[in-house]
Protein backbone atom coordinates (compact mmCIF):
# COMPACT_ATOMS: atom_id res chain seq x y z
CA UNK A 1 0.00 0.00 0.00
CA UNK A 2 1.38 3.41 -1.03
CA UNK A 3 1.50 6.39 1.31
CA UNK A 4 1.75 8.73 -1.68
CA UNK A 5 -1.06 11.19 -2.48
CA UNK A 6 -1.59 14.04 -4.90
CA UNK A 7 -2.30 17.52 -3.51
CA UNK A 8 -4.60 19.83 -5.48
CA UNK A 9 -6.28 23.15 -4.78
CA UNK A 10 -8.26 25.55 -6.94
CA UNK A 11 -6.58 28.38 -4.97
CA UNK A 12 -3.38 27.86 -6.96
CA UNK A 13 -2.96 27.74 -10.75
CA UNK A 14 -4.00 24.51 -12.41
CA UNK A 15 -1.13 22.38 -13.69
CA UNK A 16 -0.25 23.38 -17.26
CA UNK A 17 1.48 20.11 -18.06
CA UNK A 18 2.02 16.57 -16.93
CA UNK A 19 2.56 17.25 -13.23
CA UNK A 20 0.68 17.67 -9.96
CA UNK A 21 0.68 20.84 -7.84
CA UNK A 22 2.30 18.74 -5.11
CA UNK A 23 2.83 15.13 -4.09
CA UNK A 24 2.76 14.01 -0.46
CA UNK A 25 4.78 11.00 0.66
CA UNK A 26 4.48 10.35 4.38
CA UNK A 27 4.97 13.73 6.09
CA UNK A 28 6.97 15.18 3.20
CA UNK A 29 5.32 17.27 0.49
CA UNK A 30 7.12 17.96 -2.78
CA UNK A 31 5.87 21.25 -4.20
CA UNK A 32 5.93 21.71 -7.96
CA UNK A 33 7.25 24.96 -9.34
CA UNK A 34 4.87 27.90 -9.13
CA UNK A 35 5.03 30.82 -11.51
CA UNK A 36 3.08 34.07 -10.97
CA UNK A 37 -0.20 33.01 -12.55
CA UNK A 38 -3.42 34.29 -10.98
CA UNK A 39 -5.44 31.10 -10.34
CA UNK A 40 -8.81 32.54 -11.37
CA UNK A 41 -7.62 33.86 -14.74
CA UNK A 42 -4.42 31.88 -15.39
CA UNK A 43 -2.92 35.23 -16.45
CA UNK A 44 0.62 36.27 -15.54
CA UNK A 45 1.13 39.14 -13.09
CA UNK A 46 3.07 41.92 -14.84
CA UNK A 47 5.55 43.66 -12.47
CA UNK A 48 8.34 41.78 -10.70
CA UNK A 49 7.25 42.61 -7.14
CA UNK A 50 3.72 41.49 -7.97
CA UNK A 51 5.11 38.30 -9.50
CA UNK A 52 7.00 37.45 -6.31
CA UNK A 53 3.92 38.07 -4.16
CA UNK A 54 1.77 35.92 -6.45
CA UNK A 55 4.26 33.04 -6.38
CA UNK A 56 4.25 33.09 -2.57
CA UNK A 57 0.42 33.19 -2.60
CA UNK A 58 0.34 30.20 -4.94
CA UNK A 59 2.86 28.25 -2.86
CA UNK A 60 0.95 29.12 0.30
CA UNK A 61 -2.31 27.79 -1.18
CA UNK A 62 -0.69 24.47 -2.07
CA UNK A 63 0.96 24.23 1.36
CA UNK A 64 -2.43 24.79 3.02
CA UNK A 65 -4.07 22.16 0.79
CA UNK A 66 -1.38 19.75 2.01
CA UNK A 67 -2.10 20.58 5.65
CA UNK A 68 0.79 22.98 6.27
CA UNK A 69 2.00 26.53 5.78
CA UNK A 70 4.91 28.28 4.11
CA UNK A 71 6.77 28.00 7.42
CA UNK A 72 6.78 24.21 7.02
CA UNK A 73 8.98 24.51 3.91
CA UNK A 74 12.35 22.93 4.67
CA UNK A 75 13.94 23.67 1.26
CA UNK A 76 12.97 26.45 -1.15
CA UNK A 77 14.33 26.78 -4.67
CA UNK A 78 14.05 30.13 -6.42
CA UNK A 79 14.61 30.53 -10.15
CA UNK A 80 14.85 34.04 -11.63
CA UNK A 81 15.61 35.43 -15.05
CA UNK A 82 17.52 38.34 -13.45
CA UNK A 83 19.37 37.70 -10.19
CA UNK A 84 19.75 41.46 -9.64
CA UNK A 85 16.12 41.35 -8.41
CA UNK A 86 17.10 39.18 -5.46
CA UNK A 87 16.86 41.98 -2.86
CA UNK A 88 13.15 42.31 -3.71
CA UNK A 89 12.69 38.56 -3.24
CA UNK A 90 14.40 38.72 0.17
CA UNK A 91 12.20 41.62 1.31
CA UNK A 92 8.98 39.87 0.32
CA UNK A 93 10.16 36.49 1.63
CA UNK A 94 10.75 38.07 5.05
CA UNK A 95 7.03 38.97 5.14
CA UNK A 96 6.02 35.32 4.63
CA UNK A 97 8.48 33.29 6.72
CA UNK A 98 9.40 33.17 10.38
CA UNK A 99 12.82 32.08 11.64
CA UNK A 100 14.28 29.57 11.33
CA UNK A 101 14.14 30.20 7.59
CA UNK A 102 14.17 27.31 5.12
CA UNK A 103 17.28 26.18 3.33
CA UNK A 104 17.30 27.95 -0.02
CA UNK A 105 18.86 28.12 -3.45
CA UNK A 106 18.57 31.09 -5.80
CA UNK A 107 19.48 30.47 -9.41
CA UNK A 108 19.47 32.73 -12.46
CA UNK A 109 18.20 31.04 -15.59
CA UNK A 110 17.60 32.22 -19.14
CA UNK A 111 13.83 31.68 -19.38
CA UNK A 112 10.75 30.45 -17.49
CA UNK A 113 7.35 29.18 -18.66
CA UNK A 114 4.91 31.77 -20.03
CA UNK A 115 7.58 34.50 -19.85
CA UNK A 116 7.57 34.63 -16.05
CA UNK A 117 10.47 36.33 -14.27
CA UNK A 118 10.40 34.02 -11.23
CA UNK A 119 9.46 30.46 -10.27
CA UNK A 120 9.73 28.69 -6.93
CA UNK A 121 9.41 25.11 -5.76
CA UNK A 122 10.18 23.43 -2.49
CA UNK A 123 9.95 20.59 -0.05
CA UNK A 124 7.55 20.83 2.87
CA UNK A 125 7.86 18.76 6.04
CA UNK A 126 4.57 18.49 7.91
CA UNK A 127 4.74 18.36 11.71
Amino acid sequence: MSNRSVIHTDNAPAAVGTYSQAVKVGNTVYLSGQIPLVPATMELVEDFEGQVKQVFANLSAVCEAAGGTLNDIAKLNIFMTDLSNFATVNEIMAQHFDEPYPARAAIEISALPKGASIEMDGILELR
